[in-house]
């Protein structure tokens, strides 16, 4: 009578069966003498079992592991449904436990997977020199001028270009200090003939590192998909299109107006700290994070955007009499993204009481608005930074030095584990249903 409270477990299906067959079916020996079931199972875990047909609750065994316990009470047919109040949320929080460090192993496979597939790039492009008028030569200023750390000439010429960088910033800098600026004829302030000196000899490094890297591009087709590249490009461009607007404004003084371009441009030599991308791992993993984290991006915008449309007409609402800076709706606008963003220019702030009950809410819906998608952007920073380190070890380990002998030393068997594992899991997410929730569905249908 107790067991036949839930037919459906295999207790209770075990009193259906009319054969020793049948009943062998569903225990691991019956005895007919002693009319006694043998099930090799966990005997320290059988009396939950039976307290569960007592009292149609399920206890958990707290020394028992967490999945042990859920494949026991899967065998004996009973679906965690079933486990009482008192034991569910400490069950289900151990059981989820181990999903939180999911990320980091997942991570983990991904940038051994990537790196390798990167290093597969990486290896097919240094044997395009194989066969080529000196190829192996060539493919040494290759792995110099593109890997920085691979040999010394590649940490001299690293070296070098950080140097010619942070120089052409610092004079860019100075250069706007009245003390350094010195008067044309006209009496406008231009820039000293030291610092020009200093900005024409950064302009021919870079184009001379520009050139020499597509000279020695092993695909001159994908030279300029490489945002690298594209950055190295745009960091000489303005100073060739300045030169041209310069001389066509003085051979045509009706086209007066282009020196303000020329002027536009010259602010545009900043971009050159975009360079030290190339030899900063931190930066190109920064790079990396942005690009491939424009949803949580986007959901940061997105909240910001319904925080700031909502407190700035509550800030409105209130303050419209009582304070001119708030007067209208959009310059309430300014004063919510100011304060959302825990910025606070003190510009504007409100007069009345409600007023800054109302900034103090905006203020403490900005942290928590602007704090929620920081984790996830970080772990996406982490697992990009691993990679890009597990990358140039790799890179560092291959020696061209007499030609192509060997691929590059990589971890095959993780590669061929993580594929596998992954196959494996996107085949069982379509297949999955285990018994017991076979059962539970069958019960309440």
């Amino acid at each position: 009578h107790t067991l036949l409270r839930f037919p459906e477990t295999r207790l209770g299906r075990l009193l259906l069966c009319h054969s020793r067959e049948a009943m062998l079916e569903l225990c691991d020996d019956y005895d007919d003498a002693q009319r006694e079931f043998y099930f090799d199972r966990n005997p320290e875990l059988f009396p939950y079992v039976l307290h569960f047909y007592h009292t149609g609750k399920l206890h958990v065994m707290a020394e028992l592991c967490v999945f042990s316990f859920s494949q026991e009470i899967e065998y004996w047919g009973i679906n965690e449904f079933f486990i009482d109040s008192c034991c569910s949320y400490s069950y289900h929080g151990r059981k989820v436990e181990p999903e939180q460090e999911k990320w980091d192993e997942q991570s983990d496979q991904e940038s051994t997977t990537s790196s390798f597939d990167e290093i597969l790039a990486f290896y097919n492009d240094a044997s395009k020199f194989d066969g080529q008028p000196l190829g192996n030569f060539r493919r040494q200023l290759w792995l110099a001028l593109d890997n920085p750390g691979y040999s010394v000439l590649s940490r001299v010429f690293s070296v070098l270009s950080i140097l010619v960088v942070l120089g052409s910033i610092i004079t860019m800098c100075l250069n706007s200090l009245p003390d350094f600026q010195i008067p044309d004829s006209q009496g406008n302030p231009g820039e000293d003939p030291r610092f020009e000196i200093v900005e024409h000899f950064g302009i021919a490094w870079f184009t001379f590192e520009l050139v020499a890297r597509f000279a020695v591009a092993p695909d001159f087709f994908k030279f300029f998909k490489n945002a690298l590249n594209l950055i190295d490009l745009m960091s000489i461009v303005p100073f060739y299109i300045t030169l041209v607007v310069n001389l066509v404004v003085e051979s045509t003084p009706t086209l007066a107006n282009l020196g303000r371009v020329a002027q536009v441009l010259r602010l545009m030599r900043i971009f050159r700290i975009l360079k030290l991308a190339r030899h900063s791992t931190g930066l190109r993993s920064l790079g990396a994070t942005l690009k491939y984290s424009y949803k949580e991006v986007g959901l940061l915008l997105l909240y910001l955007s319904v925080g700031i449309s909502i407190f700035s007409v509550v800030a409105y609402t209130i303050e419209k009499e009582e304070n001119e800076g708030l007067a209208t709706i959009p310059a309430c606008w300014w004063w919510a993204t100011v304060s959302m963003t825990t910025v606070g220019y003190g510009d504007v702030v409100p007069e009345t009481t409600a007023g800054k009950l109302t900034a103090s809410a905006c203020i403490l819906a900005g942290i928590l608005v602007v704090v929620l998608p920081i984790t996830l952007i970080f772990n996406k920073f982490s697992h990009f930074y691993r990679r890009q380190k597990q990358l140039e070890s790799a890179m560092r380990s291959c020696d061209f030095g007499d030609g192509m002998k060997e691929v590059p030393s990589v971890n095959l068997r993780d590669y061929y584990a993580h594929k596998v594992k992954s196959l494996m899991a996107s085949l069982t997410n379509m297949s999955r249903s285990s018994p017991s929730e076979l059962s539970l569905n069958d019960s309440l249908h």
